[in-house]
């Protein structure tokens, strides 16, 4: 690395975004960290991650396909409030129209909502909840999506974040953000030859 004048990206400082709520019963662990899925919305993972800007905090709640590794579903906004994660599901469900998907996600206070609960009753979606720190795919994509483009720049305003943002997952990580456990190929590409080959 020194000889290539190659530099380690340092890491920000963590904010907590990931608080259980006082009366959050316990739900079911659907996944038992078994991250995978044989075809598009069996299984869907979630997770939030904060952007910080000179204005304040920017934070993105993502909704993952574990089959394609595609988001399918995020929203921002710069609180973290239920209608974050409540949006993010609504653009997933607008986008694949799933049948009796597995939503999982952390135990934070947005997830083990009424309002959260209530929504994935309505939709047939299945909550499932692991530890609070069990949604390794949507943490391992908030990681790369901090690590390429969020921890080498300084947003001036929630807007020039909203618009990287933006870029970076449908501009980038979906259509070109080549993955090994997909034989090297993106997300759109891998779900696409799969609906080639049906």
């Amino acid at each position: 690395m020194v000889r290539a004048q190659v530099v380690g990206v340092s890491r920000r400082r963590g904010v907590r975004t990931t608080q259980r709520g006082p009366d959050a019963t316990p739900s079911t662990d659907l996944v038992q960290r078994q991250f995978t899925a044989t075809a598009p919305n069996q299984l869907w993972v979630a997770d939030i991650t904060y952007v910080p800007t000179l204005a304040g905090f920017v934070f993105l709640a993502v909704v993952l396909d574990a089959f394609s590794r595609r988001i399918v579903g995020w929203a921002m906004a710069t609180h973290l409030k239920t209608t974050l994660v409540l949006s993010a599901l609504e653009m997933a469900r607008v986008q694949r129209r799933p049948s009796n998907v597995i939503h999982h996600s952390d135990h934070g206070t947005q997830n083990t909502s009424l309002a959260f609960g209530e929504r994935c009753a309505t939709l047939g979606v299945r909550p499932s909840r692991g530890t609070v720190t069990t949604t390794p795919c949507a943490k391992a994509s908030s990681r790369r999506s901090s690590a390429n483009l969020l921890e080498r720049r300084t947003f001036p305003s929630h807007a020039e974040a909203r618009t990287a943002i933006f870029r970076f997952i449908e501009g980038l990580y979906n259509p070109h953000r080549r993955h090994s456990a997909l034989g090297q190929q993106s997300p759109i590409t891998f779900e696409q030859l799969l609906a080639n080959a049906a």
